[in-house]
C-alpha cells in the first residue's frame, strides 16, 4: 500500500511539473476563449464595392446613336423688291438646327414641329456620320411634334419608356445638338410631372427637368438611366435663350400616340365641337344656383360648328359631357379631343335656370394655321422686318431664333374645344 502511495505521489509531482512548464512556455494554450469581433459596418476601401460609381455612361451609349441632328432650310419669310445693290438671289434661305429621335427601324424620326415648320428641305444626320434627306410625314402643332422619315439601312432606334412610372427626383439625361457644336449629353433630374397651363402648346402634360437644354436641343431625347425615351425635349424658360435649369419635354406616351396616328392618318385625329368656355368663380356658381360648383360658362360658340348646330348658345352653362361633370376648361379640352370624330356626345347645360340635354355630332379638330398666317399683335415695322430677315439669312448658330421662345404666337384666348 505504501508502495502504491509513493508511485501516486511521484506521478502527481511529474504531472504538476509538466503543467507548470507548459504554462510558462505556451500560455496561449490556457487563455480563455474570446468572442469574435464583429465585422466593421463600413465598406472596405479595397473592396470593389468601394469604387466610385461609373455614372450613366451605359445609358448614354445606348441612347446616343438614335439621337440625330435635324437641319431645316426655309425660304425668307417675306421677299422684298430687289435693289441695284441686291439681286433676288441674295435672299438666301434661313437655316435652322434642331434634333430628333429615331424611334422605328423603318426610319421614322420624332422631332418638334417648330424645328421643321415651313421647311422646304430637311436633312438628318446620324451620330455615326450618315446623312439622309428627310420626308415630312406629318405635323401636330397642338403638341409641337412632327414625324419625319429617312431611308437608311440599320438605323439605330430608342425604345419608349413608361413615364407614368417616373418619379420626381429620378435621374434623366438630355441628348441633342445644342448650338451646332455636336451631339451633347447633359444630366439632371425629373423636377416635376404633369406641368400644364404654361401657354406653350394647346395640349400640355410636360415633364420638367433641370438637365441643361439649349438652342438646338429641340426635338432631342430625354432618357432615363436605362437609356429609354422618356420624352421629347421641347421648351425652356429663359430670358436669354440659354438654359436656366427649367426645361420641358413632351412625355413618351403622348409622343408615341402622335407617332402612331401620323403614320396611320398623316395627322392626329381629335374630337372638336367648336366652343370656347371659361371657368366660373364660386360667386358666379352661387348666383346661378349651382351649389356643387360644377359647370363652365360658354363664352363663344363657333358659327356653323358642331356645338351651334346642336343648339348650344353663348351664355349657357355646360354642366356635363357624356354624363360626366365638367368644372375645368382644360379638362373639357382634353375630353373633347379624346372623342372620336364622326361620333356623337351628350351635353347637359343650364339655360335660364333650367337644365337641358343636347346631342352634338363630334367634328374633326382643325389644324392651327401656319405661323406665317397668324396675325401678330404689335407687328414689326418694315425696317425691323428687313433687319430680322437679314439676321435670319446669316449662316451659323447666331442665325437661329432663340430656342425656347414661342415659335408661333400663342393663342389670344383659350383654345376652343
Amino acid at each position: 500500500m505504501r508502495r502504491l502511495w509513493e508511485i501516486f505521489a511521484q506521478a502527481t509531482t511529474i504531472a504538476a511539473g509538466v503543467l507548470l512548464a507548459a504554462r510558462l512556455l505556451a500560455p496561449q494554450w490556457f487563455a480563455a476563449p474570446t468572442a469574435t469581433a464583429p465585422a466593421p459596418s463600413g465598406p472596405a476601401l479595397s473592396a470593389p464595392a468601394a469604387q466610385a460609381p461609373r455614372g450613366y455612361a451605359e445609358a448614354a451609349a445606348h441612347a446616343m446613336p438614335a439621337v440625330v441632328s435635324v437641319t431645316s432650310e426655309r425660304l425668307p419669310r417675306r421677299r422684298r423688291p430687289a435693289s441695284a445693290a441686291q439681286s433676288p438671289g441674295a435672299l438666301r434661305p434661313s437655316i435652322g438646327l434642331g434634333s430628333g429621335v429615331l424611334v422605328a427601324p423603318s426610319g421614322y424620326v420624332l422631332t418638334n414641329d417648330h424645328v421643321v415648320e415651313g421647311a422646304e428641305q430637311i436633312e438628318v444626320r446620324l451620330a455615326d456620320g450618315r446623312q439622309a434627306r428627310a420626308t415630312l410625314v406629318g405635323r401636330d402643332p397642338d403638341t409641337d411634334l412632327a414625324v419625319l422619315h429617312i431611308d437608311l439601312p440599320h438605323a439605330p432606334t430608342l425604345d419608349f419608356a413608361d413615364e407614368r412610372k417616373a418619379r420626381v427626383g429620378d435621374v434623366v439625361l438630355a441628348i441633342g445638338y445644342p448650338f451646332g457644336v455636336g451631339q451633347t449629353v447633359t444630366q439632371g433630374i425629373v423636377s416635376a410631372l404633369g406641368r400644364s397651363r404654361l401657354g406653350i402648346n394647346t395640349f400640355e402634360n410636360f415633364i420638367q427637368t433641370d438637365a441643361a437644354i439649349n438652342p438646338g436641343n429641340s426635338g432631342g431625347a430625354l432618357v432615363d438611366v436605362r437609356g429609354r425615351l422618356l420624352g421629347i425635349n421641347t421648351a425652356i424658360y429663359s430670358s436669354s435663350g440659354g438654359s436656366l435649369g427649367i426645361g420641358f419635354a413632351v412625355p413618351a406616351s403622348t409622343a408615341r400616340e402622335v407617332l402612331r396616328q401620323i403614320i396611320a392618318h398623316g395627322r392626329v385625329l381629335r374630337g372638336w365641337i367648336g366652343v370656347e368656355v371659361r371657368d366660373m368663380s364660386a360667386a358666379q356658381a352661387r348666383r346661378l344656383g349651382l351649389r356643387d360648383g360644377h359647370g363652365l360658362l360658354v363664352a363663344e360658340v363657333l358659327r356653323g360648328g358642331p356645338a351651334q348646330r346642336a343648339g348650344l348658345r353663348a351664355g349657357d352653362v355646360l354642366l356635363a359631357l357624356d354624363g360626366h361633370a365638367v368644372d375645368d376648361a382644360d379638362q373639357l379640352l382634353d375630353r373633347v379631343a379624346a372623342l372620336p370624330p364622326g361620333g356623337t356626345a351628350s351635353l347637359e347645360i343650364l339655360r335660364a335656370g333650367k337644365r337641358r340635354s343636347l346631342r352634338v355630332h363630334v367634328g374633326l379638330r382643325p389644324l392651327p394655321p401656319p405661323a406665317s398666317e397668324v396675325d401678330r399683335a404689335g407687328d414689326q415695322d418694315e425696317a425691323a422686318d428687313e433687319a430680322a430677315d437679314e439676321a435670319a439669312d446669316e449662316a451659323g448658330p447666331a442665325a437661329l431664333a432663340p430656342w425656347g421662345q414661342a415659335s408661333r404666337p400663342g393663342p389670344s384666348s383659350r383654345p376652343r374645344s
